[in-house]
């Protein structure tokens, strides 16, 4: 592609349109990756092979793991960009796919590891070679197996590939690059001594990661960078500007898997897990809201990339001048910012048994869930709440036919199902992760399993422990059920107490069996019981209180296991989107729902039926005591472009969010989109791009989304079926 400094006009939903302040050859360097010419050229080499290597299938684990980590570090391809002002990238394209990108006879050797937040600050305060110091130490202790003096080999086997692949980067840049190589020659090896170090090794460590397959997030960058920040802008050792366009080339870089508009669509493009964390207290209290927090506000305010969701946590010390920087990012669109109510999730993480000064760092896994970033191992067990209501409790997909008295007999009946699937999940994840559950938290052994060390290097306790991220090396190893379609359950059980327990509109028998045949013929019926009642997301304490007992009752579940074993089983509310894949087993739901209809994603209304505003819907959500779900219950809110335009319009978000903290709530994404420029999206992708959409945790260009995801975007911001 030519260059060209032209001006580049992003895509938005606020017709305001985005501001200036980058220039415009970074701008150009940004519509290069969203147009796909990186991501395109990372997939011509997806991955490296491993058939030359002598001895190989004799090889162990940990050698094999080492051999393909070193070569995919001593041959992949090297990139350096005219336009970007850090090195280092992700130029194998079997990674894009979470796979070590290292085949043997064609067939992949490793899994990688995602949905989680690594210590990037460590590496970059202390430097890499910390590690090897710690790791040369750890091999002095008597304590360790020989598959211990091992693994800790594969650690600084690891390091060793670090250093060939920053070789290769260096011996670029020094002729290239020389201003770069100035700031980048040393780090990440050794500690960052300015800001254009800090950020050229958090960038080296996160696209190393990133080039061996794994997916981290980043953390808490602000808290990371900022204190680098703030003392080169008061030695004039760097502007506000210089640093700004130096962020924007690490953002922009962070998109380089982004692809053409002729390349494969499904659950978005960037889905990746990087997210970032911005603002927040430290361990003693003081928030640390700085230049850098700003100035990440900034950069996504201009440029439309998803690829690093952000969540902001907001207390009680947070400026008001986030608060209206936040505001006026979110009103852009494209979800790339959401909130964290940082009072409720640390109560959340406190009270379940997490340290109070570890929980003060949380971060998130890759989409909103909670962590200590570099001491957690962290997964989840989604289920759905519907399906256990209408299948397991009512016996809708079979012919026996189910009878109860009350109520509050169908409702005890469907929590005691309830119970039984936490059951079901904990036990299973207990037997299939540890090789004797039961024999207390201390005494319980983690089964063996694949290497890991690229991440192991950068989770706190594994070199201490000389065990592997997945084989308990972290300090905590937490895999939480996480229940989905809460809302549609408690709006299922509202309507039959309506229906069939206080209005007498039909009886039970009755309404299972129109149910079962999908509401046919019975459309007057169907139409009542879904415009006659108020139901979540109305601030209709009745149906909101269903809601609330239904995640209370289902939090106490998982407590019965809590920390009582070597893996935590907190709670979590979510569905990822995962309401495509359960439309189709769900039978017709009482509240007038037909089989095939996409429902309520996360903790938030099912489509169509909030018709009071975004302040009911923060008003149900917030009826259930959230510091229960300890890993986080995640609330979508839709806002209409007219609706945030001009002053009032900030106002107006920002009102949202502190209403959102006093009610106790836990994460809210707002996106702020357009039906009808979503529906032109749909006919003309190559025209839209860069149109950045939140999808359920994370974000995504709207033209990678197939078909049903898109569907289910639009009928999310549309209210219902468009």
């Amino acid at each position: 592609m030519e260059k060209d400094y032209r001006k580049v006009v992003f895509r938005s939903a606020y017709s305001g349109g985005r501001p200036v302040r980058l220039s415009d050859e970074t701008r150009f360097f940004c519509y290069e990756s969203l147009e796909g010419r990186y991501g395109d050229e990372t997939m011509s080499v997806p991955f490296v092979s491993l058939d030359g290597v002598e001895g190989f299938e004799s090889m162990s684990p940990f050698q094999k793991y080492d051999t393909a980590v070193r070569t995919i570090c001593g041959t992949a391809p090297v990139r350096v960009t005219e336009s970007e002002l850090l090195c280092g990238s992700g130029t194998l394209g079997g990674a894009i796919f979470a796979q070590v990108p290292a085949q043997y006879k064609g067939n992949c050797i490793f899994p990688s590891i995602n949905h989680l937040t690594v210590d990037f600050f460590t590496p970059v305060y202390k430097g890499v070679n910390y590690y090897k110091t710690k790791i040369e130490k750890r091999l002095l202790k008597s304590d360790l197996t020989s598959r211990q003096t091992e693994y800790l080999g594969s650690l600084l086997e690891t390091i060793k590939s670090m250093e060939i692949l920053h070789g290769r980067y260096m011996e670029i840049v020094k002729k290239s690059k020389p201003s770069v190589y100035k700031y980048a020659k040393n780090v990440p090896f050794k500690a960052a001594k300015n800001f254009k170090e800090a950020l050229q090794s958090l960038w080296f460590c996160f696209s190393f990661l990133r080039l061996t397959g794994n997916w981290p997030g980043i953390g808490r960058i602000d808290k990371i960078l900022g204190p680098y920040l703030e003392k080169d802008l008061e030695k004039g050792a760097v502007t506000l500007d210089e640093a700004r366009e130096l962020l924007a080339s690490f953002f922009i870089k962070g998109c380089e898997w982004v692809r053409g508009v002729d390349a494969g669509r499904g659950s978005g493009d960037a889905q990746h897990y990087q997210n970032i964390v911005l603002g927040g207290t430290d361990r003693d209290g003081n928030d640390i809201t700085n230049a850098v927090t700003y100035l990440v506000l900034d950069v996504v305010e201009e440029l439309p990339i998803g690829d690093f969701p952000i969540t902001v946590r907001f207390n009680e010390k947070s400026p008001e001048k986030l608060y209206k920087r936040v505001s006026e990012v979110i009103r852009h669109g494209g979800g790339t910012v959401a909130v964290y109510n940082e009072k409720t999730v640390l109560e959340a993480m406190t009270r379940f048994g997490y340290k109070k000064e570890e929980a003060a760092d949380f971060a998130n896994d890759g989409c909103w869930e909670v962590q200590v970033p570099g001491a957690t191992r962290f997964s989840y067990c989604p289920f759905d709440s519907l399906q256990i209501l209408l299948n397991d409790t009512l016996k809708l997909s079979s012919d026996e036919k189910m009878s109860f008295g009350s109520f509050e007999e169908i409702k005890e009946a469907f929590f005691k199902n309830l119970e039984n699937a936490v059951d079901f999940i904990a036990n299973d994840l207990l037997q299939g992760m540890l090789e004797n559950p039961g024999a207390g938290r201390n005494k319980e052994k983690f089964r063996e399993l694949f290497p890991t060390s690229a991440i192991d290097l950068f989770e706190n306790d594994c070199i201490k422990r000389a065990r592997g991220y997945l084989e308990g090396g972290t300090r905590y190893t937490v895999i939480p059920p996480h229940i989905g379609g809460g809302a549609d359950t408690a709006n299922s059980l509202y309507a039959i107490k309506k229906l069939c327990f206080e209005d007498n509109v039909v009886s039970l028998e009755r309404l299972l069996e129109i149910l079962r045949n999908n509401w046919e013929g019975e459309e007057y019926l169907r139409l009542y019981a879904r415009n006659r009642y108020t139901y979540y997301g109305n601030d209709n304490p009745e149906v909101d209180a269903i809601s609330a007992e239904i995640f209370d009752r289902f939090s106490g579940f998982c407590e019965k296991y809590g920390t009582k074993h070597a893996v935590w089983i907190p709670s979590g509310v979510s569905t990822f989107g995962r309401q495509l894949e359960w439309k189709d087993r769900r039978p017709a739901a009482p509240f007038g729902s037909k089989r095939g209809d996409i429902l309520a994603g996360n903790a938030s209304p099912t489509p169509g039926t909030d018709l009071e505003g975004a302040t009911a819907v923060i008003k149900s959500y917030c009826a259930a005591d959230l510091t229960k779900q300890v890993t986080g219950s995640a609330l979508d809110i839709k806002l209409f472009p007219h609706t945030v335009s001009g002053s009032d319009g900030i106002d107006s978000i920002t009102a949202l969010i502190k209403g959102f903290q006093n009610l106790g709530g836990y994460f809210m994404q707002l996106d702020v989109a357009d039906v009808n420029v979503l529906l032109e999206a749909q006919k003309d992708p190559a025209a839209y791009k860069s149109l950045s959409v939140r999808v359920s945790g994370w974000n995504a260009r709207f033209v990678s989304l197939d078909e049903n995801w898109q569907r289910m975007i639009i009928e999310r911001e549309a209210g219902g079926a468009v």
